[in-house]
């Protein structure tokens, strides 16, 4: 067996922060895919883990010395209302590796059995989930937006019970780091400063060194955390995800998109869509991502205040003015995005009103979002050669002409390497919502996995044109409409 670069840097906290934790054995474990490239950077020996050995380890069966598995434990506001503990119920945290510029990422089992926080839970996870998290993961590190990645799926060769009997699976994953705004609540809500100190001082080890250096590390820290949220909520804004249950503990603080769950890019442009079956008031819909993920910052800013400031009133103040910032963050980042997304190079005053009136137009035409933007992203397009793009009513004609005047205002006639900034921008595939169910009920129904393998290689390049793939990029029918989905718990 080789010497795996794998360190349990978590479980050198207090016992108080996570449980050592055993995986299940499952009865028939069969790989179902190795992300091979990841493994790579990770310095993970891809030939040994897909080997018996390897799979041994990924299903939970039998890990190799000195990989000792632990279950972290988290609090979480889930829709609203407050749990003061939850904790990994169905996951368990192997350890972390480094990858090639020495960056450690934490390798996590997700499926792997009950922990002592699973509440009467089984610990397991569907292939269903399973293969929606592999997908959509790998989809948005292809987009350029932070988050976990998916090294491994295994099938269980076991049932899971949900409504129904279900084949079980296991995902392995990795992140920056799987801290959450709720691994901060659970020791909040306990009073437990020192433990608030210990925790913020390994993620900032971790996540934001910078900040140590700061005068104020720990109002440095929270300044880092918001900004890195405030990006990473404008960049799904730009491609239209819905990430579908943004709780507190399903926040990640180093800015990385984790747990897809009830999950799903639109096709159709409509602010107020929901993909989650119990999201009935439409808490975590598109429109409202920017105001929740502000809500989520401001429970993790309070439960830092014993961090911020000795009298707790200058905390509170401090608290304040950090989250003040996140406005400006997330505009920031969100209209650099509609800009490069449009071919703009430079900022004017109107610019709010072009892209909000472009987006209203959308809304109201029921236009594709992805669709729409590709359709601008052409050189015939900007220019006005064409005047009736593909993909895009005629009711569009107004605001076209608007937005080729501002595009003059710029100067410069080389549409040709305007329209190609663009299409490296506007994705022409994404992982839609249709296309991913019939995948899913492939390899649940029938056992077969080619539609998996082809939507993993056709997302790893969502800005590459790629022949005889166009169907991937048509909306749903409407008797193809999935209008929810669901986290598989």
């Amino acid at each position: 067996m080789p010497q795996l670069p794998i360190q349990q840097s978590y479980a050198t906290l207090p016992s108080r922060f996570f449980a050592p934790t055993q995986a299940t054995p499952v009865a028939a474990p069969r790989l179902i895919r190795l992300n091979v490239p990841l493994a790579d950077a990770l310095g993970l020996d891809s030939t040994w883990l897909a080997g018996p050995q390897g799979l041994a380890m990924l299903a939970g069966n039998q890990m190799p010395q000195g990989v000792d598995p632990v279950a972290t434990a988290y609090a979480g506001h889930q829709f609203g209302h407050f749990s003061p503990q939850l904790g990994d119920g169905r996951a368990l945290l192997l350890g972390d590796a480094p990858d090639r510029e020495g960056r450690l990422w934490e390798i996590q089992l997700k499926g792997s059995g009950p922990t002592p926080f699973s509440r009467r839970g089984d610990g397991r996870a569907a292939l269903g989930p399973v293969l929606r998290e592999y997908l959509l993961s790998e989809s948005m590190a292809a987009l350029g937006i932070a988050t976990t990645r998916a090294l491994a799926a295994v099938e269980t060769g076991e049932r899971v019970y949900r409504e129904t009997p279900l084949p079980g699976a296991i995902l392995a994953r990795v992140a920056r780091s799987h801290i959450r705004v709720g691994t901060f609540q659970y020791l909040a809500a306990r009073q437990d400063v020192a433990g608030l100190r210990v925790l913020a001082d390994f993620a900032i080890a971790r996540l934001y060194p910078q900040a140590a250096q700061a005068a104020q590390p720990y109002v440095a820290f929270l300044q880092s955390v918001v900004a890195a949220q405030a990006d990473l909520v404008a960049r799904w804004m730009l491609v239209g995800f819905i990430h579908g249950v943004m709780n507190t503990d399903n926040m990640a603080i180093s800015g990385e998109t984790i747990d897809y769950g009830p999950c799903a890019f639109m096709d159709t442009y409509k602010p107020t869509t929901v993909f989650s079956f119990i999201d009935e008031r439409g808490r975590y819909a598109y429109t409202n991502q920017p105001t929740i993920a502000l809500w989520n910052l401001t429970r993790f800013a309070e439960a830092l205040l014993p961090l911020l400031a000795e009298e707790e009133d200058d905390a509170v103040t401090v608290a304040q003015q950090v989250l003040a910032t996140f406005h400006t963050h997330f505009h920031a980042a969100y209209f650099a995005g509609m800009r490069a997304k449009l071919g703009l190079e430079g900022e004017q005053d109107e610019d709010e009103t072009l892209f909000k009136d472009l987006l209203d137009l959308m809304e109201r035409e029921k236009a594709d979002m992805t669709n729409a933007f590709r359709a601008l992203s052409h050189a015939g397009v900007l220019s006005g050669q064409d005047v009736a793009p593909a993909g895009l009513p005629p009711t569009f004609g107004p605001w076209l002409a608007r937005w080729r005047v501002r595009l003059a205002q710029e100067g410069g006639a080389n549409w040709v390497a305007r329209a190609q900034s663009m299409a490296r921008v506007n994705p022409c595939y994404i992982p839609r919502n249709h296309k991913v169910e019939a995948m899913i009920q492939a390899a649940v129904q029938q056992g077969d996995y080619a539609p998996f393998n082809e939507m993993l290689h056709l997302l790893a390049t969502p800005y590459v044109e790629q022949p005889g793939m166009e169907h991937y990029t048509f909306s749903p029918t409407p008797d193809e409409v999935v209008p929810y989905t669901y986290c598989g718990t």
